[in-house]
């Protein structure tokens, strides 16, 4: 570590008055760093400074570092904040833990990297700061670039890449430095996991502990999706209740979500908190570039809203806000009050309010919030998840069979559970690891893990460990006195800083209290201990006051029972504020083995304990008698032997015992429900995807009604109503919806034959008939056919063209058959166009049916202002499956008028938006933009001569070995589960439906692999090449480069750049002629999609569109791994520009390699027309089978091409609009005509060429 100078010591007088201002005004905090730092043209060298010149790894992109090598840039950054009117900035440390700075190398300096990113803004601060407006420095805690709470591996759920020690370890490094470098307050943000904001509130506390100046905590989380969930599958309310346990001066919500999107999640924490409110969003959603167009007055209106609702302390702005933004957000401030904040946050003095104690709620945390008030009903503790308590589950845990484990997990929660016990406690065992590995595992089910857990241990150590891994707040069982006020004192600071709830033992130094009066004596002195000198809130006390077993014959045994009930009452009227528990199966344990006994004991025991007060117990959730069920004689004897009535209830009872016939339990079967009514059989079938019984259940039904179509119009429509109410509500998904049609196409299609015989097969009601078709030239249809399937699961029926369809047929078809509705897809972008054609048309037919416009190209923006204009019909953009049916139904209801209407308005609106954006937008000429072009350092700039000039074909390239490069997020987004691949697997909402989804695209990968029913063919090649005149790349026949063989043209962005930064065409990432160096250009073109017809032919034969879809999607996925794999291949060997590169699958999904591989149709390069010239050189049609449409698509659709570039600078970007002098110029370089150009480019053009 380099030497930093002593720890700049914050002044008290700035610190103290934070809790205070935020009740008296609204506090700003600045906007993004990483925003603001991509504005400067940085290269390599500029994170290397001097002192990392010879550092062995690329720095680039580590913008803390730029705290050390170029803080004059951040010094810079934040006073643009503070002359923008921000209260408070953030430290440029989000990165600043060992962990993160690891991938760099880098670890060593963390200490030095945080104390100098403090110091740095502290001097800022500080030359800012008045006595009206002091300025303050939050220390930036990001969350690191792991989890601890979910596994990077799927097929090893109960890994974890990073500990709960390594995090704290890391933390508390980074907080030294940041404390000691100046800061005002410690802000730990953008939290994901809430486990990672644990370990770093543990290394907080503990820096305190160890003498660390005290300084205020912030806390902020991240809701990733419209599911309101944390990453890690927290809903706001867990999240809250997971880390409320640290005085804290705010918690707030930032990053992933725009200000719209975030406002309900910031409404429902500022109802929860009682503490100050922060909420700083993103400048919107990003674009499909990656960056934010929200400007800083739409983003400060969303923002108004927040602040006229009294929601917040702290405003501010994440990724993409900017000095202008937050200079808005300061006049918003100004004009606003700051919410009021009711009570004050769990303090030892609030602690000392009795009556508030008395009132308090015991919140706990699991993946959803667990909240126990005063008035709670009894809580039901799952018990058999424990070795000592349960012979079988301990079975499991020794023979390692964790998957049954995790059952018997999963059948407490099902069976009533609402906290789920967890004991490791046995000889043979290794406890801590065995109770890390199944909360490990229980983490990874959300409907386990949605339960709070309670840790339950005699060995310290082991409920540690248990604590270490757990993201929600559970509860502790248990601590007690019994070493003495001293450990009891060490043990229950530390279940605090974990943030739990505790159980405390009636046991002390003389032993377990078996007596009322020992058990009030020990309650009351731990009581005592717990709330005046460790300062623990009372409502997170739970007193077990000891559930000892009676019925032994032994009299000493005889009030146990009672005793216990007398406590509980005691405690209740007593200890304001705390819980009251305790194992319940311990009081009939003399009758193990007789169950109809033992429950009946529990139900009656459970009556009178918790009509004293009792508020939770350790219970078989799935064995819990209801106490007027038990048979009265046997109730009688059970509260004898409870309550002590007479001398001979024991004797009675154990009589009574004797005489009982157990009888044996017969478990509910997986298919029960065959059992029930056929109607209800169809809605279950048609609900849960099951096809086994369809034929038969179908046939019954038809002997019982009048003609087969009542059948459809009966039980079919109505469970596919159950099945499109439940899409709606958000509780079942694509792939489930999907497997539902091809129940319905089953039974429809056994019903046929019986239709066609009395002619009614056109016969029933429907919601209306809706005309599908993929535009000409383009071949793309999965979207299309899920689209369909969905619309016809809510009885529209559905007529679909299939794809490459000419708007004539398109036309002629709808009038043919009477369409309520026209829906046109498309995903290459010349496709767009196409729709702009049929819109036009349809106005000249003089059609007025609604046009539904949706595929990966269109857009809102698309459909308002090019198409829309086109037809005075409706045409409505929709952007997902999901919505198609509340559109559709809007376009055909009663209400349609007003519908259309509105979205008329709406897209009036928009157009109006789009030309004021456009009219502000500033463009060079083709000429400034070339002189703006980058440039390169061709001297010293490393060229590689590829092993190979012309082409090679890979032809059966095993498919085994694509699988292995696979990028399953996209196939996930295909089914419309957005989500990270593998977290989308864990996720609260969606895990189940992915997890199912993914189960079935691996069988069927698994068997197009052993079959070898797909192939995979490519041909790739290299050719010699240079630039000329800036944006044209010339190939050579050979290396002498004499004879031009072909010619590439590339686009340049025309919009104008902040200062240093390029006007980029890929061109720029080849040496110019004129260098004398000679380059390389290389291409490609890939397919997975041989042989998908026939599979395609035969699941729509079986009426199996689920199976058609996967298909598809599996073979687009092989595609891209096999493009991804080429290009491996291409870096390392083929051309061998990086021969010792080594990289992970998530490294090679990030695109972390030198060289990029653009195709023609993607944003840097529009022109779908440079594929003709690829495709020539390549001769790809003969090597690879594959095909170009009219419209230059692809076919088969699951096929990738590109070029290779190997610059070490080479980068993807975005287009952009460009102008009409460069379309000119590139339609003469190309000898095409402009207005055919201009067809190709329209999406691009910033210009009307009509």
């Amino acid at each position: 570590m380099s030497p930093v100078a002593a720890p700049v010591v914050p002044d008290p007088a700035r610190i103290s008055p934070l809790p205070g201002l935020l009740r008296q005004r609204l506090l700003v905090l600045d906007g993004a760093m990483g925003t603001m730092i991509q504005r400067y043209p940085l290269e390599e060298e500029d994170f290397r400074g001097e002192r990392f010149a010879d550092h062995p790894r690329p720095l680039r992109g580590n913008n803390d570092l730029l705290s050390l090598t170029r803080p004059d840039i951040i010094r810079a950054i934040h006073a643009e904040y503070f002359a923008a009117g921000a209260d408070m900035v953030e430290t440029n440390t989000f990165s600043g833990t060992t962990i993160a700075q690891a991938d760099y190398a880098l670890e060593h300096i963390v200490y030095e990297l945080n104390y100098e990113s403090a110091r740095l803004a502290r001097e800022v601060a500080d030359e800012y700061s008045t006595p009206e407006q002091p300025r303050f420095v939050a220390g930036a805690i990001g969350p690191t670039n792991r989890t601890a709470s979910l596994s990077p591996d799927v097929n090893r759920p109960g890994f974890r890449a990073v500990t709960f020690d390594e995090l704290a370890t890391a933390y508390l490094e980074q907080v030294r430095g940041l404390v000691d470098g100046g800061v005002d307050t410690l802000l730990i943000e953008t939290i994901f996991d809430t486990l990672n904001a644990k370990a770093a509130l543990f290394a907080v506390q503990q820096f305190f502990d160890e003498g660390g100046r005290q300084v205020p905590i912030m806390i902020s989380g991240t809701i990733t999706d419209a599911s309101g969930r944390t990453l890690s599958g927290q809903t706001v309310e867990a999240f809250w209740n997971s880390i409320r346990h640290l005085p804290l001066l705010s918690v707030g919500l930032n990053c992933a979500l725009g200000a719209d999107q975030l406002k309900v999640y910031v409404r429902e924490l500022a109802r929860l908190a009682d503490v100050s409110v922060s909420a700083y969003p993103n400048a919107g959603l990003p674009n499909a570039f990656g960056g934010y167009d929200e400007s800083a007055q739409e983003f400060a209106a969303l923002v108004e809203d927040y602040l006229k609702e009294g929601l917040l302390n702290v405003v501010g702005g994440c990724c993409g806000t900017t000095p202008q933004h937050i200079a808005e957000l300061r006049r918003l401030a100004d004009a606003y009050p700051t919410r009021g904040i009711t009570q004050e946050a769990n303090t030892e003095e609030a602690l000392e309010d009795e009556e508030k104690a008395a009132n308090a709620s015991l919140t706990l945390a699991g993946l959803e919030p667990f909240n126990i008030k005063p008035d709670s009903l009894f809580v039901n503790i799952g018990e058999r998840c424990n070795v000592t308590g349960s012979r079988a589950f301990a079975r499991l845990i020794r023979s390692g069979d964790y998957e049954a484990a995790l059952a018997v997990a999963r059948a407490q929660a099902e069976n009533g559970a609402q906290v789920l016990d967890v004991n490791m406690d046995e000889g043979m065992l290794d406890s801590e690891a065995a109770m890390t590995t199944f909360l490990h595992l229980i983490a990874s089910e959300p409907d386990i893990a949605r339960l709070p857990l309670m840790i339950d241990s005699s060995k310290w150590t082991v409920i540690e460990a248990g604590l270490k891994c757990v993201q929600g707040k559970s509860i502790v069982n248990s601590i007690s006195l019994k070493e003495g006020p001293e450990r009891f004192k060490h043990y229950a600071r530390l279940v605090r800083q974990y943030g739990a709830a505790v159980v405390i033992m009636a046991f002390d130094e003389d032993g377990q209290a078996d007596s009322y009066e020992r058990r009030i004596e020990i309650c009351q002195r731990s009581y005592d201990i717990l709330t005046k000198e460790v300062g623990f809130p009372a409502e997170d006390i739970i007193f077990d006051p000891n559930i000892l077993t009676v019925g032994t014959g032994i009299e000493e045994h005889r009030n146990y029972a009672l005793d216990f009930i007398r406590a509980v009452k005691w405690i209740k009227e007593n200890l304001p504020g705390c819980r009251t528990s305790g194992g319940v199966s311990n009081i009939s344990f003399s009758y193990r083995g007789n169950d109809v006994v033992r429950e009946a004991m529990h139900a009656a025991f459970l009556y009178h304990a918790i009509r004293a007060g009792l508020d939770m117990g350790i219970v078989n959730a799935g064995q819990l008698a209801v106490y007027d069920d038990v048979p009265k004689d046997l109730l009688e004897l059970c509260e004898d032997v409870l309550l002590n009535r007479r001398p001979d209830a024991t004797e009675r009872l154990v009589d009574f015992a004797e005489t009982v016939k157990q009888k044996g339990k017969v478990e509910v079967v997986a298919d029960a429900w065959r059992s029930l009514p056929v109607a209800e059989r169809l809605q279950h079938a048609l609900v849960r995807g099951i096809t086994d019984f369809i034929d038969q259940d179908t046939e019954e039904v038809r002997q019982q009604v009048a003609r087969p179509l009542d059948v459809i119009e009966g039980p079919l429509m109505s469970g596919m109503n159950v099945v499109g109410d439940l899409f709606g509500a958000g509780k079942m998904f694509l792939p489930q919806v999907v497997k539902s049609a091809r129940v319905m196409k089953k039974a429809v299609a056994y019903l046929q034959p019986f239709l066609e015989a009395e002619k009614q097969g056109n016969a029933r009601q429907t919601a209306g008939k809706i005309l599908l078709a993929t535009v000409k030239g383009d071949v793309h249809d999965i979207g299309k056919n899920i689209v369909g399937v969905v619309l016809a699961c809510n009885n529209f029926e559905i007529v679909d063209l299939g794809v490459m369809v000419p708007l004539e047929r398109i036309l002629d078809e709808a009038q043919l058959q009477g369409a309520d509705i026209i829906g046109l897809s498309g995903l290459i972008t010349p496709s767009l166009d196409e729709m702009v054609y049929v819109a036009r048309e349809m106005e000249k037919r003089k059609l007025q049916v609604p046009l539904l416009i949706g595929g990966a190209t269109t857009s809102r923006l698309h459909t308002a202002v090019k198409i829309a204009p086109a037809y005075s019909g409706s045409a409505v953009y929709v952007n997902d499956a999901s919505r198609s049916v509340g559109v559709a139904a809007s376009l055909l209801g009663s209400a349609k008028d007003a519908y259309t209407q509105t979205i008329k308005d709406e897209y009036a609106a928009l157009r109006e938006d789009h030309a004021g954006r456009q009219r502000d937008k500033s463009y060079l000429t083709i000429e400034a933009a070339r002189a703006n072009g980058f440039k390169a350092d061709w001297e010293t700039t490393p060229i590689t001569k590829p092993s190979f000039l012309g082409t090679k074909v890979l032809d059966n390239y095993p498919l085994d070995e694509l699988a292995q490069y696979i990028d399953w997020t996209p196939f996930f987004h295909t089914w419309e589960l957005k989500g990270r691949y593998p977290r989308i697997l864990e996720d609260a909402n969606l895990g189940e439906a992915a997890r199912k989804l993914f189960e079935d695209a691996q069988k069927m990968l698994a068997e197009v692999i052993a079959n070898k029913s797909l192939t995979a063919r490519a041909v790739v090649g290299f050719w010699p090449a240079n630039t000329k005149d800036f944006d044209t790349i010339e190939i050579y026949e050979d290396d002498t480069r004499q004879q031009v063989r072909d010619e590439f043209f590339t686009l340049r962005q025309q919009s104008e750049k902040a200062p240093s930064v390029h006007n980029i065409a890929f061109s720029d990432y080849l040496a110019p002629k004129e260098t004398g160096r000679q380059d390389y250009l290389g291409g490609f073109a890939v397919t997975a999609g041989l042989g998908i017809e026939k599979l395609i032919e035969q699941y729509e034969a079986d009426h199996d569109d689920y199976s058609s879809i996967m298909i598809k999607a599996i073979a687009d996925r092989l595609a891209e791994a096999f493009a991804e794999r080429l290009h491996e291949r291409v870096r390392r060997e083929f051309w061998g520009y990086d021969p010792e590169e080594h990289l992970t699958g998530e490294e090679l999904i990030k695109e972390t390699y030198r060289g990029i591989r653009p195709a023609p149709g993607y944003p840097g390069c529009p022109d779908h027309t440079e594929k003709i010239t690829l495709f020539k050189l390549l001769d790809a049609e003969k090597q690879t089978g594959i095909i170009l449409t009219e419209n230059l698509a692809m076919y088969p659709t699951a096929a990738v091409s590109g070029m290779y570039y190997a610059h070490p600078a080479s980068n993807y970007f975005g287009l952009g609009k460009i102008g009409r002098d460069q379309v000119v110029d590139l339609a003469e370089r190309k000898g095409m005509p402009l207005a055919e150009l201009e067809r190709w480019l329209m999406p691009n053009l910033n210009y009307d060429p009509q």
